[in-house]
């Protein structure tokens, strides 16, 4: 059978949820298991309910994954957004995780995550012009 390829940047959530399946039955095929689940840290207005920020990523075969976090900027330099890494990575150590990965913008937080112990272990140029992405892990097992 022949297939097509298409490219969008509007998936359905099926045709998300049949990658993301398939590759949890890869997974469980060569690593023994298959224990890919969401992680969130959510910043609420305790007032309205209303989340006003957060953390989300996955935890999968023993690593975090961190893929986006946000904080308005009133909510910025007041120990939130360090107490939301520390609760992240202290659920995925719960989970059983050993190590965790993340890649920020030059221009976005670094230095929050150094200062958090990360390490920086990779940065690739993107736009604008004189930027990059940087990467960074953390062993979760030294903390």
């Amino acid at each position: 059978m022949q297939l097509e390829i298409a490219v969008t940047d509007a998936p359905s959530p099926q045709a998300l949820e049949l990658i993301a399946d398939g590759l949890d039955q890869f997974n469980l095929q060569a690593a023994g298991h298959a224990d890919r689940r969401t992680l969130a840290v959510l910043a609420t207005d305790p007032a309205s309910g209303e989340v006003v920020g957060g953390l989300s990523g996955r935890t999968s075969l023993g690593l975090l994954f961190i893929d986006l976090f946000y904080l308005p900027p009133a909510q910025r330099g007041n120990g939130l957004g360090s107490q939301m890494l520390a609760a992240a990575e202290e659920e995925a150590r719960r989970r059983g995780c050993r190590s965790a990965v993340l890649y920020t913008i030059s221009f976005q937080a670094p230095d929050f995550y150094v200062k958090h112990g990360w390490t920086v272990f990779g940065q690739v140029p993107c736009d604008p012009p004189g930027t990059s992405r940087v990467f960074l892990s953390k062993d979760l097992r030294a903390a």
